[in-house]
């Protein structure tokens, strides 16, 4: 199996005919505006984030339904200037309520670890899949990652691709380096007050507000979070 979020590494196992390894999940870009949409119906969503691959991702058919607009930071710093708004000299607004899991996504092995953890949490009578799970980022090392795997030489059943070095926080319109990115994001990931969605109560909340009494329903709902890349195979 492998990640599913990143709209590069994606392109990447669509031309080399592995689709079917990909599971069957949205991006969390599509899967937070689908959300919206649920909720506010009238609203307009908007992403903001360091990747460029994302305005394509947006529009893509099956999911174009979740997203109305997508900016860059440095399209929104553009935009901060323009109209003399410093985002420093702003009082902070707290959120606290996100998981662990969901914070680290934003570098290379965050993908990787929230699945393991995840993974292990949704068996409590230890018998949850063993996740051995391997990372590449940038576009040369996920080549030589699905070259190595298909040539045997990976015991690995969870593939992390992502398609900028270091990560989403290497993304071509960051406002910062790499490093620095990765140091903030485990910084934030650190401070969050619980590991996993699982123990999220803000999570266990939404998922009643939007209609799913269990985790298994949840799961078996195909309007929100599913994306049938496994058809897209069988199709091509």
């Amino acid at each position: 199996m492998t990640s599913c979020c990143c709209p590069i590494w994606i392109s990447m196992l669509r031309k080399e005919k592995w689709m079917d390894h990909v599971p069957g999940a949205v991006s969390p870009m599509i899967a937070a505006g689908r959300v919206v949409k649920r909720l506010h119906p009238e609203a307009l969503t908007v992403f903001i984030g360091p990747c460029l691959a994302k305005k394509a991702e947006a529009r893509e058919a099956d999911v174009a339904d979740a997203v109305d607009y997508v900016l860059t930071f440095q399209e929104v710093n553009d935009l901060f200037e323009a109209a003399k708004i410093d985002p420093k000299t702003l009082p902070e607004r707290g959120r606290d309520h996100s998981s662990r899991a969901g914070r680290i996504y934003a570098r290379t092995g965050g993908v990787s670890e929230a699945v393991t953890k995840t993974v292990r949490q949704l068996r409590s009578d230890g018998k949850s899949i063993q996740v051995k799970a391997e990372q590449a980022d940038g576009v040369s090392d996920c080549r030589k990652l699905l070259e190595r795997f298909r040539k045997g030489d990976s015991d690995a059943n969870f593939l992390e691709g992502m398609g900028c070095k270091g990560g989403c926080v290497g993304g071509p319109k960051a406002m910062l380096s790499a490093k620095q990115g990765t140091e903030y994001v485990n910084e934030y990931g650190n401070a969050a007050k619980v590991k996993t969605p699982l123990e999220n109560p803000y999570v266990m909340q939404l998922m009643k507000e939007l209609g799913f009494d269990t985790v298994e329903a949840l799961l078996e709902d195909e309007t929100l979070f599913t994306r049938n890349f496994g058809k897209e195979f069988s199709d091509n």
